[in-house]
């Protein structure tokens, strides 16, 4: 497996394994992951050098396989990470896909001196990145129902003094 940079000849790649990994019922349309993907790039607030595709080179034509997306966002309008969506392809589920792809998406945040990445999901899942509630550290969700699904990992460029409300890209703020 290799996770490299996304490349526009990725898209409908990404699009296709982000729509099978969030798949809805029957007759419900796509998941709204696909399209805030799309909205994200459209707007200019995904981050290039952290929005990451993992491709099998072993698989004909080295198809995206799984993918990470990263945009802007700002902690007390400083700047942040947002994370997601993060797709695998269903039948590469549970096979340490996703765990490559946060672990790259994570140390090139890192490298790249970002102070934090923030997202919203499965707290046993992304624990074992060190991801933790993020108002143990003071970053207050958009949305306090989310309690602590709502998770930050903090990194080198952190400091206590940049705590304060997060607030995501704004095609965050379409979603339904």
């Amino acid at each position: 497996m290799l996770i490299r940079r996304e490349r526009p000849d990725d898209h409908d790649e990404v699009a296709a394994v982000t729509g099978a990994a969030f798949a809805l019922p029957a007759g419900s349309g796509p998941p709204v992951e696909v399209a805030l993907i799309g909205a994200l790039r459209a707007e200019g607030s995904l981050l290039a050098a952290m929005t990451l595709v993992a491709v099998d080179p072993s698989d004909a034509g080295a198809q995206v396989i799984g993918q990470v997306t990263a945009s802007r966002g700002t902690i007390a309008g400083r700047p942040a990470v947002g994370l997601g969506p993060v797709a695998v392809r269903p039948d590469r589920q549970h096979g340490g896909v996703g765990s490559a792809l946060l672990h790259a998406v994570l140390g090139a945040a890192d490298a790249l001196g970002e102070p934090a990445v923030v997202l919203l999901g499965d707290q046993r899942w992304y624990a074992r990145f060190g991801f933790r509630p993020a108002s143990a550290v003071g970053v207050v969700s958009p949305d306090p129902a989310w309690g602590d699904h709502f998770q930050v990992r903090t990194l080198s460029a952190w400091t206590d003094a940049l705590a304060g409300p997060f607030r995501y890209a704004p095609a965050f703020d379409g979603l339904e």
